[in-house]
């Protein structure tokens, strides 16, 4: 298999989400009592509680599919499900704000966001066990 610049971008990019993704999940099954906190913002916005387990599917369930590389697009699609959820739930109102230094204060948040779009639209590369 040739290797081309693309290719090892595209591996460069699911790694790296995937990688700082599964420590938020690792954090959360370390840490159960975590979705507690997140179901409760779930009700305040009147929303089940249960869907504080969806958590799991962004966090652990992506980025095990991305790592290496399997049904790829659709694990972007999950990151980027994941983070919308977190940015409504948690950080709606630091959308338009910036840090004392001039970032937006919602830098994290907007890399996994938009690191899940773009393989959602880029794929996995040749660089993976299913490529796409």
């Amino acid at each position: 298999m040739k290797m081309n610049g693309d290719d090892l971008g595209k591996l460069v990019l699911r790694l790296t989400l995937g990688v700082l993704l599964l420590l938020h999940g690792a954090a959360k099954v370390l840490n159960p009592a975590s979705l507690g906190g997140i179901g409760g913002m779930l009700a305040a916005k009147g929303l089940p509680e249960s869907i504080a387990y969806g958590v799991f599917i962004g966090e652990l369930v992506a980025p095990l599919l991305m790592i290496p590389g399997i049904f790829t697009r659709a694990a972007g699609l999950l990151a980027v499900g994941n983070m919308v959820f977190a940015i409504f739930l948690a950080h709606s109102h630091q959308l338009l704000m910036l840090t004392k230094n001039g970032g937006w204060q919602l830098e994290l948040q907007g890399f996994y966001l938009f690191s899940g779009l773009a393989l959602m639209f880029l794929g996995s590369g040749r660089i993976a066990v299913r490529p796409d």
